[in-house]
């Protein structure tokens, strides 16, 4: 049996709100609570968003709330030779393919399937001749690496996944289509550099929101393709405010530094988020809602 680990991963592309104090409390009361390890985990690939004053209030934030993290932070900046050589390795199985078109494209395609969050890669560029898709990069087109998910869900074969609350679940990372694994201008995605830093930080327990639910199924075909541990995965519910609109920080959700300089205590903000004030059983989320 590996040790009880789990994570708390933000992106510092602006000030966390109570949805981040959500996820982040949810983590850290099941580590303190089982004995185990509550990772710390910087996820700062977006060089051209990701900033290092929103770093700092974050770990202000956190502090502030009462929480601790065990060992080293992990940041993604750190270990693009990390995501490359993954990268690599799925290249040379020939599970990748060069896409050029833009989310223009995508998005105006009749052919594009609707996925949770939209349209799906409708897979144009899956069958582009290879020396028409070099000759493209060389003269510096605008790509993106894309995940062939049918030949790798062929390769793999059929997988599953555990989750809290739902046993044992069938594996469909079709639902999210080709998706990108890198950019020319960004070596890596959300998808890649997750699913590794999971498995090389021994994370056994992956608690997030419920929006990330179908990512778990890329993710699961990752892990098979790269051979990763699988850990365990528990999805919470997601705050919204009293309109019903999900926090977001593109929606302007309020920041917990705004709280704080309201006047609102930890205990406040987290009784906000939905825990009692021994962080240790989750209460009703007031004033605002679940969903």
């Amino acid at each position: 049996m590996r040790s009880f680990t789990t994570r708390f991963a933000p992106s510092p592309t602006g000030f966390l709100h109570l949805g981040h104090a959500l996820s982040a409390l949810d983590g850290w009361s099941r580590a303190r609570k089982a004995g185990g390890t509550f990772l710390l985990r910087i996820e700062d690939i977006d060089r051209t968003r990701c900033r290092p004053e929103y770093e700092a209030a974050l770990l202000e934030d956190m502090s502030w709330l009462g929480l601790d993290w065990d060992g080293p932070i992990r940041r993604q900046s750190d270990h693009f030779s990390d995501y490359a050589d993954a990268l690599t390795r799925l290249q040379a199985m020939d599970v990748i393919y060069p896409c050029f078109c833009s989310r223009k494209d995508i998005a105006g395609a009749s052919s594009a399937p609707q996925g949770p969050d939209g349209p799906l890669y409708p897979g144009t560029c899956r069958a582009l001749d290879s020396d028409d898709a070099t000759a493209r990069q060389a003269a510096g087109a605008p790509y993106a690496l894309r995940l062939d998910v049918a030949k790798a869900r062929a390769l793999a074969g059929d997988l599953s996944f555990e989750e809290e609350g739902l046993g044992m679940v069938a594996a469909r990372p079709e639902r999210l289509g080709d998706v990108v694994l890198a950019r020319r201008d960004t070596p890596c995605s959300y998808h890649l550099c997750v699913t590794l830093d999971d498995a090389l930080q021994g994370v056994t327990l992956v608690t997030r929101g419920e929006d990330l639910r179908p990512a778990t199924h890329i993710h699961r075909l990752l892990q098979a393709l790269l051979g990763l541990d699988v850990p365990r995965y528990a999805h919470h519910k997601l705050l919204s405010d009293a309109n019903g609109v999900r926090l977001a920080k593109r929606a302007g959700a309020t920041s917990l530094r705004a709280l704080r300089q309201s006047g609102c205590t930890p205990r406040d903000v987290r009784s906000m988020a939905g825990y009692s004030e021994d962080l240790s059983q989750p209460s009703s989320p007031s004033p605002l809602h679940s969903h």
